[in-house]
């Protein structure tokens, strides 16, 4: 291999030439034909037996070629990288400029990473704010660890109330006439969830099992089903069973069932500070975003459109991957969202172009302050992986190399260090008046949701594949190698094979 060329020309790319010589193309062409002889069908031999000399007269010298340059280029590009003194950041485009007796030439156009500038890094102002723990903050979450604790009693002789689960069955009737979708059997209803059309579960409350009775309701003139909108109807209701969940007090053995804690004051305060350090954290988090996008700003580079490309990909693999973990794949979103590939991409590019941008800016800090992890931070962060997965350390080594781990570690250092120098101001009056208003309007949606989901009586819904999906995004996955990128093949002029 011989590098002929290394040129740079626009958008972060390099136009490179070089060579492979005779010998080793002809052994390449010789093993192509070897490897693929014995299914090419030449009148005259039998299956797999025709000469080279024979194929290449009947289908073109070049036959061979495109089969012998894709076991040739894996091999010789890295080294062509390498001497042109590159990183590419996405799969070459390669062409053939000639072919003759002293071997090939090709031409390759290769993205790499772009040349970074850093107007400031620091002193970057970014806002700051941990919110305060509120009593009903804490109530909010010791009650859902009473509901999670309470037990479930039958109820026979007391009429049903808020929040107990009435089983029932039902029948649905408009104009005296039954409705598809409006009957159950030993349906569980819990009565308050608005599972049901507005009025239902109402009527439902103050009835003893056994008890039979008609519930007059009408459907929202914006139901789903255009028959049924805007139409009153009477169901045939009958109370099977009633169960309620008896909650346990808040008290001492109360504390000492849910927590390490003798007494409900000391499990208090314990649920008190874990809510501060989840707010501190919030913070924090909140503050290196908001510090990113400062240095993002900062920033000057013309990043090439496949390294955003590349980050899309990753992160569409990462999302199957989470999916497939909760028993789903990306066919099964789209069914069940109505999206396609084409829209989650896009929907995932704002992100990746940011996560990009991120990682050039500090890489460019690492650069300037000359970031270097040591050997014990390497060995540590092999640690953390390890105990994070649950794998053996030299496991985690054949899995990522330390290279790689280095490369995160100056990353990590770069993301400290501007941390650390940032000043934090307060945030925009605007600004807060605008996240204000969100969540106002949040809450207003939230119960304009809650209203419009409620639904006629039908069987219990299953939980929507889209849902599980999302649900996925918050789960974690063991690092894992990732695969070497692949080489272009290499264009030729080939003829069509003729073969069976």
């Amino acid at each position: 291999m011989t590098l002929i060329k290394s040129e740079k020309k626009e958008n972060s790319q390099y136009s490179l030439e070089f060579s492979i010589d005779k010998a080793a193309f002809d052994a390449a062409v010789s093993n192509a034909y070897r490897k693929n002889v014995k299914r090419i069908n030449v009148p005259g031999f039998r299956r797999g037996k025709a000469p080279r000399n024979v194929i290449e007269r009947m289908y073109g010298k070049g036959f061979f070629y495109e089969d012998a340059l894709n076991d040739l280029i894996p091999a010789v590009y890295p080294e062509v990288v390498k001497e042109a003194d590159i990183h590419p950041v996405a799969q070459p485009e390669i062409d053939i400029k000639s072919i003759d007796e002293n071997g090939v030439v090709l031409t390759a156009n290769v993205f790499v990473k772009p040349e970074v500038t850093l107007k400031k890094y620091v002193g970057l102002e970014a806002s700051k704010k941990v919110e305060e723990v509120t009593d009903a903050e804490i109530d909010s979450e010791i009650n859902m660890t009473r509901q999670r604790n309470g037990r479930e009693i039958d109820v026979t002789d007391e009429p049903a109330a808020k929040d107990d689960t009435a089983k029932i069955d039902f029948e649905g009737f408009v104009d005296g006439v039954a409705f598809d979708g409006g009957n159950g059997e030993n349906y569980s209803l819990k009565l308050g969830s608005g599972q049901f059309i507005p009025g239902f579960e109402d009527q439902i409350i103050g009835k003893k099992v056994g008890d039979e009775f008609d519930v007059n309701v009408t459907f929202p003139a914006d139901y789903n089903a255009e028959n049924l909108a805007g139409k009153p109807a009477v169901f045939k209701v009958k109370v099977n069973a009633l169960t309620r969940t008896e909650l346990p007090a808040l008290d001492d053995e109360f504390a000492k069932d849910v927590s390490e804690f003798d007494t409900f004051a000391a499990y208090r305060a314990d649920v008190a500070e874990k809510i501060k350090t989840r707010h501190q954290n919030n913070a924090d988090n909140a503050f290196e975003g908001k510090v990113m996008e400062a240095l993002i700003g900062e920033m000057e580079a013309d990043v090439p459109a496949p390294m955003f490309d590349n980050e899309v990909d990753n992160m569409v693999k990462d999302y199957d991957n989470r999916m497939q973990m909760q028993g789903l794949n990306l066919d099964m979103y789209f069914k069940y969202t109505g999206l396609t590939m084409d829209q989650l991409r896009a929907q995932m590019r704002p992100q990746a172009e940011k996560q990009v941008k991120g990682r050039l800016a500090l890489e460019k800090v690492a650069e300037l302050e000359k970031l270097v992890p040591t050997d014990d931070d390497l060995a540590a962060e092999y640690d953390r992986i390890a105990k994070e997965y649950g794998m053996e350390v030299e496991k985690v080594k054949e899995y990522l190399p330390a290279e790689t781990i280095a490369e995160d570690l100056k990353v990590k250092k770069a993301l400290d260090l501007i941390k650390e120098k940032a000043v934090i101001v307060d945030e925009p009056a605007e600004k807060k008046a605008a996240k204000t208003t969100k969540a106002k309007t949040a809450k207003k949606a939230d119960a304009e949701a809650t209203e419009e989901g409620k639904a006629a009586p039908k069987a219990a819904a299953k939980k929507s594949a889209a849902k599980t999906a999302e649900k996925a995004e918050g789960e974690k996955e063991p690092a894992e190698k990732k695969p070497a990128a692949k080489t272009t093949k290499a264009k030729t002029t080939k003829k069509e094979d003729k073969q069976d």
